[in-house]
């Protein structure tokens, strides 16, 4: 099967050499189990029959030393290929996580959070359980039943197939039971991944749910989906429960028929008792095993729809890559110019419809223009979050797709108005902005954002955790831990997103003092609603419907009394523009 293949080639591979010891140790365990079935004809035959006290004592030792070496042989190798197992998930998990952290912006919008935490937690765990087990108990089962139908085979090749003659029955309902039970375990896995979605975003928007009194509709939502969970739990039960009941019967029946006529043999004179009961007893250890294989099959096609899913994860290719020829960028002066760029998320329609726009270097240059015009796809575009349709992206005239990614990112700051704060301390937070640095700069940064003074009122000052996306704070202290992020890393390109969105009127004020210190020199795009935040930019683009139609300063925008000029004065309407008020305090 290719998916079991692939599982070989690429995880199991690596340990080849504790599998194959742990073989060995089931060789053991198998040679040891066959040899007790053995000893059954000396014992009836010699002991019980002929009464040779002489083997009435190494009879006994014998079954001592077969424990023993039974029992030593068994622990490795359930030590062994449960370690393979876990390793072998471990290893996949470790994949898993090394390409979601080079796939796509764009990915992560397609695949809800939830659906890819169910990838590591339940396929991988349904993979383990499948991977452990089979591995040790196909293997164990597996060596055990060879021996002990090479056992009866030699013993009596004729009765082996008497033996043996039901059990072919058996090969096509337990295929059968496989294949059903790889899709409901498809089916399986699909429905935890929607409801582990269902759970994170009820879970993150507890507070709104609450107040829209929206309770009992997501109790709904949630009752259908464990319902539906609940009739494939049950539909793969009833197919695992079929097999055992197949064995059993098959089983029965083959040890009537042993019986039947082996028996005869016996009552004849063609076979000693001892015989009979050393080959049934083989039959009857030979059956345990050949059940627990026929049960391991359902095992092995839930790990292998779970191995299918997370395949389909470790398949993907991001589309964001580096050329062959990318070079480390360097950045001089800072110039970000866009050239005739086209852009849509996926089929759907432009966010971008030739763009043309220059950012000069060491300015600070606003966009502003209505919700989904498409300032932000612009900010993503720099730091190639996704990359251009047709057009170009340049940065001191390399296009951003010649330059390596660690160079073009490494080069850039990102405030957003979407704080990512993760559940750890305040001084980690901060420092994610530029691995190992120094006390002494984190403090600097948290100053420098004003938010030094929050952090140090905290119960444990810079050790806090801030909790969950940062729920213990404030979303002022959000932004601003944010910003001393940004700060921390001090790239010659900056960009803000809505930076001071959620911040009140003072904290506001200062960290607009401590971003136009941050700005000095550095290139910088600033998206921004508030009008009143960027009128002092050295440059403005208005953007509307996937376009920049208007360009210029604040005031020149006014005097064209176009987008800008409207948008403004909606915002100021019963307001004294600072220009009107500028006019009477020099005219009196």
């Amino acid at each position: 099967m290719p998916l079991v293949r692939r599982l070989a080639r690429e995880f199991l591979r690596p340990y080849g050499g504790r599998m194959a010891l742990a073989l060995a140790c089931m060789g053991l365990t198998a040679g040891a189990t066959a040899a007790n079935a053995w000893l059954m004809q000396p014992m009836l035959d010699r002991v019980f029959v002929a009464h040779d006290e002489r083997l009435l004592l190494i009879i006994p030792a014998a079954v001592i030393v077969l424990a023993l070496i039974k029992g030593f042989a068994n622990y490795w190798q359930s030590v062994l290929m449960t370690t393979v197992g876990q390793r072998v998930v471990a290893d996949i998990q470790l994949a898993l996580f090394g390409r979601l952290m080079r796939a796509d912006i764009a990915y992560f919008h397609a695949n809800p959070t939830g659906t890819l935490i169910s990838r590591f937690t339940n396929d991988a765990g349904m993979l383990r359980n499948a991977t452990t087990t089979v591995l040790a108990g196909i293997g164990k089962e597996a060596v055990t039943a060879v021996f002990l139908v090479a056992l009866m085979f030699y013993q009596d090749w004729l009765l082996a197939l008497v033996a043996f003659v039901v059990f072919p029955i058996a090969i096509r309902p337990i295929v059968s039971i496989g294949r059903r039970m790889r899709r409901v375990s498809a089916n399986t896995q699909r429905e935890i991944g929607q409801f582990t979605t269902l759970l994170d975003q009820t879970f993150q928007g507890a507070r709104h749910v609450k107040a829209y009194g929206m309770e009992a509709y997501e109790e709904k939502r949630a009752a259908r989906l464990i319902e539906s969970l609940y009739a494939l739990v049950e539909r793969a039960q009833r197919a695992r429960s079929v097999a055992s009941p197949l064995m059993e019967t098959l089983g029965g029946i083959a040890v009537a028929l042993v019986i039947l006529y082996g028996g005869h043999q016996v009552i004849s004179g063609m076979r000693s008792p001892g015989a009979f009961f050393s080959f049934i007893t083989a039959l009857l250890l030979a059956y345990q095993p050949m059940k627990a294989l026929a049960g391991l099959n359902a095992n092995l096609q839930e790990g292998l729809a779970a191995a299918q899913r997370l395949f389909t994860v470790l398949d993907v290719e991001p589309e964001i890559r580096e050329a062959a020829d990318a070079r480390p960028l360097a950045v001089k002066g800072g110039e970000i110019r866009f050239a005739g760029v086209r852009f849509a998320y996926g089929k759907g329609a432009q966010a971008l419809d030739g763009v043309d726009l220059v950012v000069p270097p060491g300015r600070t240059v606003a966009l502003v223009g209505a919700s989904g015009a498409g300032k932000s796809t612009i900010l993503n575009l720099i730091p190639r979050f996704y990359d251009v349709a047709s057009g170009a992206v340049t940065i001191d005239g390399t296009d951003v797709r010649q330059a390596t990614l660690a160079s073009l990112r490494g080069a850039i700051a990102l405030v957003s108005q979407e704080i990512s704060l993760f559940d750890d301390t305040v001084r980690a937070n901060i420092a994610y902005g530029r691995f190992g640095a120094s006390e002494a700069e984190i403090v600097a940064a948290a100053k420098a954002a004003a938010a030094d003074e929050f952090i140090r009122a905290l119960p444990q000052g810079y050790d806090t955790p801030v909790g969950e996306h940062g729920i213990k704070l404030s979303g002022g202290q959000r932004q601003r831990l944010a910003i001393a992020r940004a700060m921390l890393k001090n790239a010659p390109i900056l960009l803000l997103d809505e930076a001071t969105s959620a911040l009140d009127t003072e904290s506001e004020r200062q960290v607009q003092a401590a971003l136009k210190t941050l700005m000095q020199g550095r290139t910088t795009v600033v998206i921004a609603h508030r009008l009143s935040t960027v009128v002092d930019a050295d440059l403005i683009h208005v953007v509307d419907a996937g376009r920049v139609v208007e360009s210029g300063t604040h005031a020149e925008l006014l005097r064209h009394n176009g987008i800008y000029a409207r948008l403004y004065a909606l915002q100021f309407a019963g307001q004294v523009p600072r220009e009107a008020a500028a006019i009477r305090l020099v005219g009196g």
